[in-house]
């Protein structure tokens, strides 16, 4: 699933694509910025922040979140393109490449003086320029009976880190997504998330065991009713969330957590 190792390596490939071009063509397909047409502006660069894209072109900005589904493809002119047309949300061309966002959960257009509109309830980035830690582990500690899992999914206190990330550092750090932040030596598991992020970002498949062959790159997520990599016991599954109607999956090692 795309998290912010994905979205990372996505705004850079696209970088190295188009930044410096001038679009020769525009093509958004939500009904609310259909209109917008940036044909003739130079793409001045393309950056994540967390699991948000954005496009800096001329004096806007195209803001896409990939969400479940979405991914930016990157193409030659007349290339076949890799999922069908009608899954494209926004096309962007120049003149030797044509980039094609499919399934996007977001797609909007603002003026790039504007961005704090979109993204400016996010916590630091990881992956970012300007990633501050010591934020990052206040944010976090700002709340200390809240599960940690909760907390670390919240991209107010650290963009970039989804359901598998979360699960995975909750393991490695031996505490249960259930457990309060208070309870959780919090700078060493934001230290960890990333040293994970950076590590993991310059390839499309991840890994947090350090092998990256099919099906050996997890140590707990989407592992339920399997043995424990470590001790053999049977991994749990279970589902956590702020309110019961904003629930992700769980998944822990009952003997290596606590």
């Amino acid at each position: 699933m795309p998290e912010g190792d994905t979205v990372w390596l996505t705004a850079r490939n696209l970088n190295l694509a188009i930044a410096g071009e001038t679009l020769t063509g525009c093509d958004i397909r939500v009904p609310a910025f259909a209109t917008v047409d940036l044909t003739g502006e130079t793409v001045h660069e393309v950056v994540s922040v967390g699991k948000h894209l954005l496009h800096r072109i001329g004096d806007f900005s195209i803001h896409s979140h990939l969400k479940m589904e979405g991914s930016w493809h990157i193409y030659r002119p007349e290339t076949p393109w890799r999922r069908p047309e009608w899954q494209a949300r926004g096309i962007l061309r120049v003149a030797e490449w044509t980039t094609v966002g499919f399934s996007l959960g977001v797609l909007e257009v603002v003026p790039t003086s504007q961005e704090n509109t979109v993204i400016g309830h996010l916590g630091p980035d990881p992956l970012g320029a300007s990633w501050n830690a010591t934020e990052a582990i206040a944010r976090l500690s700002d709340d200390p009976a809240r599960p940690v899992f909760v907390a670390l999914l919240d991209q107010r206190n650290i963009a970039g880190l989804g359901n598998e990330y979360v699960n995975e550092l909750c393991f490695l750090r031996g505490v249960l997504p259930t457990r309060p932040v208070g309870d959780v030596d919090v700078p060493a598991i934001v230290a960890l998330g990333e040293r994970l992020l950076t590590n993991n970002r310059e390839r499309p498949e991840r890994t947090f065991t350090g092998n990256t062959r099919a099906g050996q790159q997890s140590w707990v997520y989407g592992r339920a009713g399997k043995p424990c990599r470590r001790c053999g016991t049977r991994i749990l599954k279970g589902k956590l969330g702020p309110t019961p109607l904003i629930q992700r999956d769980t998944y822990w090692c009952p003997r290596c957590q606590s």
